[in-house]
């Protein structure tokens, strides 16, 4: 028989932790609003008030060599975004340090491509020693898959988070990407991880998955022990692939970031891309388990102003 999911929350308050193989049925079944309870139980048990708010700057745009249908900057897709080289130090200085001045937590360099070359490795060096002198906001570096040479690179330079989504289960990767593999996401974060910096890792939902596909991912993730998962709600982008696909319902949000929450009990669960998608900018979202979010504009979606985010969270009773 079944347990409750009151009980199952018990077992987890006590240091249990679902894993692979448990039925997990009831993430699927329970009413929403008890699921959300639930989660936020764990939420507030695990990780109290305390949220965390990351803001991006979109180091390098376009060209990517890579073909994941979501994207915008993908060169096999016919987005039109705007494609510039990686942005120059003081330019990336100059944002960082804006953000941080709006209580913003952490800052990230993301970059298009598979990989960065050489030259434009040296140039994300050198803006992360420079935020590092300048400013003490917390570092977080998105660009592809490094060597473990990088990446100490990057930790010696003042990075102490990489972000590598993993963006689905591992069955239902090669229905939106093959120029690189789920295996080669996984060797990434844990290359990253043995050179010592954290891991943040999400992915997108809305992608044509199934509910099984998205327990997966959030399980995976929880075997990888990353600490930070951003969940992506898909912004079907006009000229990707996935342009025409349906839009998820606030509903169907608010139960995926439940199940992350339950597998993921002490990470922070973090709002990014398609909170439009929500009334309120996701508020209910907070109330259901999330405790972190991107925040200002996305690399190519708009997110919400910093200052609104501060104080729907304030008004929600959460420490920032």
């Amino acid at each position: 028989m079944q347990q409750s999911i009151t009980a199952i929350t018990e077992s987890i308050l006590q240091g249990n932790q679902l894993k692979r193989g448990d039925d997990c049925s009831f993430l699927l079944e329970t009413d929403l609003p008890q699921l959300c309870t639930q989660a936020n139980r764990l939420r507030k048990h695990f990780c109290g008030n305390q949220v965390d708010l990351c803001t991006i700057i979109n180091g390098k745009s376009g060209r990517c060599s890579e073909d994941c249908k979501f994207c915008a900057q993908s060169s096999h897709n016919h987005s039109g975004c705007s494609e510039y080289a990686f942005l120059d130090a003081d330019t990336i200085a100059m944002d960082a340090k804006k953000n941080a001045s709006q209580g913003v937590h952490r800052y990230s360099i993301v970059t298009a491509g598979r990989k960065l070359s050489d030259a434009d490795m040296e140039k994300s060096l050198a803006a992360y020693r420079k935020l590092r002198q300048e400013s003490s906001i917390s570092l977080c570096a998105s660009h592809g898959f490094l060597s473990y040479d990088q990446f100490l690179a990057l930790k010696e330079a003042g990075v102490n988070r990489y972000h590598e989504n993993i963006e689905t289960s591992r069955r239902y990767f090669p229905s939106i990407c093959t120029t690189h593999s789920y295996q080669d996401k996984i060797d990434s974060i844990r290359l990253a991880q043995k050179a010592g910096l954290e891991v943040c890792s999400g992915g997108i939902i809305g992608m044509g998955e199934t509910w099984e596909d998205r327990m997966d991912m959030a399980l995976s993730l929880s075997e990888l022990g990353i600490s930070s998962i951003p969940i992506n709600a898909l912004s079907p982008i006009p000229g990707t692939p996935f342009e025409n696909r349906e839009r998820l319902s606030e509903d169907d949000i608010l139960r995926t970031i439940g199940i992350f929450r339950f597998f993921n009990p002490k990470a922070q669960i973090r709002l990014a891309a398609g909170r439009s998608l929500m009334q309120h900018s996701g508020k209910r979202a907070f109330l259901s388990g999330a405790n972190a979010t991107i925040t200002g504009d996305m690399l190519t979606t708009s997110g919400t102003s910093i200052q609104q985010d501060r104080t729907m969270l304030l008004d929600l009773g959460f420490d920032l």
